[in-house]
């Protein structure tokens, strides 16, 4: 049997056109783009192709900045670390709020603010597993609040935010807007512009880029200082050598990306639907979040007497992957906090297995993937039922 890859919230395929785009720029046009040799110069055009393309894949203007990271990680910490030099150690504001959702990289900055004084607020998901205009009023400050960061979609549940509203919010409390679109890009339209959002991050590697490269949107005036000191590239906002392959590959991943909107919005979805039907049919089996409002790809599901890791590898012995939530979480076997919000019972809150699909998942591979689980479960149900 093929193997079947249905982690793709994790880490996706680099599409082939992308890889086929990358391969001049590592053994033929190989040159430091800062040089003034004509090795340097002649990547040139091919950055400024490739920027375009990013900036019109978020519609961002030519006035804004896109800062070209090694992974929204980075761009993450960029933003957050930055708005404490630039409002809260100056002492202009003294607090972030952020959820309780929010992928390691963005918690994790946080709490090393706390570790500096710094006021933190992770803010609690309401009944759908979303954090809405409601719950950030009900906690901002306009005296104290200098950033609002919150995911555009959940790594882990495929929730979609409400960015467009939190941000007017954010906004009318006098404070600064962020948003984590890893999860978003290349699954729903991200406009920059409709929502207004101050800084967004991405990272290539989600949208069939290669690993290592990734972005940060940054509106215009709303200045950062570097997290990374060294040389004048990105004009002296984020030093170091640009991975040109990486950034030409990230270019046109985008564009592909958005190019399928319409196909990841259909045929993706009905994919993703029928197998969430089949999971559903599993006696005493729930599926997180309403489908109306969850990317077309992705399935966090919990089916009761059967532990999440243990499904994990039964389905990975027969060459299927699948995991149980963020791949940058995976040591912990803490339950995701919008799992336990939505689940019934800490049984079911303890079980959950992601599936996330792509534009190459195939039908073939999504029947394939029906039987197996359905033979997994009955296998490892029947052998807890064993257990005394």
């Amino acid at each position: 049997m093929e193997r079947i890859y249905l982690d793709n919230n994790a880490t996706t395929i680099v599409d082939p056109k992308v890889k086929e785009a990358m391969d001049p720029f590592y053994c033929q046009m190989y040159g430091n783009p800062n040089s003034l040799h004509d090795f340097g110069t002649e990547v040139h055009p091919y950055m400024r192709i490739a920027f375009d393309r990013l900036y019109s894949g978020i519609n961002a203007r030519d006035e804004d900045d896109i800062l070209i990271t090694s992974c929204a990680t980075e761009s993450n910490n960029t933003v957050i670390k930055g708005m404490y030099y630039k409002l809260i150690k100056p002492g202009k504001k003294t607090q972030v709020i952020t959820t309780q959702v929010e992928h390691p990289c963005v918690a994790n900055s946080c709490r090393f603010l706390e570790t500096l004084g710094v006021d933190v607020i992770y803010l609690p998901v309401n009944e759908d597993g979303i954090v809405d205009g409601k719950i950030l009023r009900e906690y901002i400050d306009p005296d104290k609040t200098a950033l609002v960061s919150i995911m555009w979609a959940n790594n882990e549940t495929g929730l979609i935010f409400p960015i467009k509203e939190l941000c007017q919010v954010a906004h009318e409390n006098g404070a600064l807007f962020h948003t984590d679109a890893v999860q978003a890009i290349g699954k729903i339209p991200v406009d920059v512009q409709d929502t207004g959002v101050d800084f967004l991050s991405f990272s290539g590697h989600k949208f069939h880029a290669p690993k290592g490269i990734g972005g940060l949107f940054i509106r215009k005036g709303r200045d950062l200082p570097p997290l990374l000191h060294g040389g004048e590239q990105m004009a002296g906002k984020r030093a170091g050598t640009v991975d040109v392959p990486g950034l030409v590959g990230m270019g046109l991943a985008m564009e592909l990306a958005v190019s399928n909107l319409d196909y990841e919005s259909t045929e993706v979805r009905r994919l993703r639907d029928i197998l969430e039907d089949a999971i559903l049919a599993i006696p005493d089996t729930i599926v997180v979040g309403q489908r109306k409002i969850r990317t077309p790809n992705t399935i966090l599901a919990s089916i009761r007497g059967v532990e999440g890791e243990a499904l994990i590898w039964e389905l990975n012995r027969q060459e299927i992957a699948a995991s149980t939530g963020s791949a940058c979480a995976s040591e912990s076997l803490e339950p995701n906090p919008t799992f336990v919000a939505m689940c019934v019972d800490d049984q079911l809150a303890h079980t959950g297995i992601r599936l996330s699909l792509s534009r190459f998942t195939t039908e073939e591979e999504i029947e394939k993937t029906i039987d197996v689980l359905k033979a997994s479960v009955e296998r490892l149900r029947n052998i807890s039922s064993r257990r005394p």
